[in-house]
């Protein structure tokens, strides 16, 4: 019985992964410019949807998008690890948001718009109704400052604590005009109730 052979066991091997985001960033401070690409693979469509949703308008995304990414690219070495990544992220692309809407006020001093009614949507034209057109404009109707909170807690799923830090507001504030933007669109989207249900 002492000659009896104990079984083999399979050894296991502990696969660690260098792809969450602060081991990319530490990558890319360490000089491998691969590692700031798989972030913004990684992010891309977050901050795209994001600008799409405070913007309300699909034209600008990209270049929005690559001015955030250009951003991230000259500061992460300021990253300081205190919050998640993507709060840092956020922050930077609702301030480059705020940047082109500014943009967009100042040109509008010098420039004529004309006010094209083709392309908004008619409650009142069944064949013409798409609810999510109708909500987006109803959000893109709300006040920037009111804008920006309500989506990061509706659609980007942010926590109140994050959204303070991104905005730079204390998380009353923050709440505050969560709810006040809530009511607004809650007002505002009465009428047509029924079509959105």
């Amino acid at each position: 019985m002492e000659n009896e052979e104990k079984p083999v066991m399979p050894q296991v091997q502990t696969v660690f992964t260098l792809d969450d985001d602060y081991s990319l960033i530490n990558a890319f401070i360490d000089g491998d410019q691969s590692a700031f690409t798989r972030l913004v693979t990684r992010h891309k469509e977050k901050v795209r949807n994001l600008i799409y949703a405070t913007l309300g308008d699909a034209r600008n995304v990209d270049d929005i998008s690559q001015e955030v990414f250009i951003v991230v690219y000259n500061k992460l070495h300021t990253f300081r690890f205190q919050s998640r990544f993507t709060t840092w992220l956020y922050r930077i692309t609702i301030n480059k948001c705020r940047d082109h809407l500014r943009r967009v006020k100042i040109r509008s001093v010098f420039t004529y718009f004309s006010n094209d009614d083709s392309e908004k949507v008619t409650v009142n034209d069944p064949d013409n109704f798409d609810v999510r057109a109708v909500v987006r404009e109803a959000v893109n109707r709300l006040p920037e400052k009111l804008r920006a909170p309500l989506i990061l807690k509706d659609f980007e799923g942010c926590s109140y604590e994050e959204i303070s830090e991104i905005i730079d507001a204390e998380i009353g504030t923050v709440k505050s005009r969560i709810f006040r933007a809530r009511e607004s669109l809650k007002k505002e989207l009465e009428p047509i109730k029924r079509e959105l249900l």
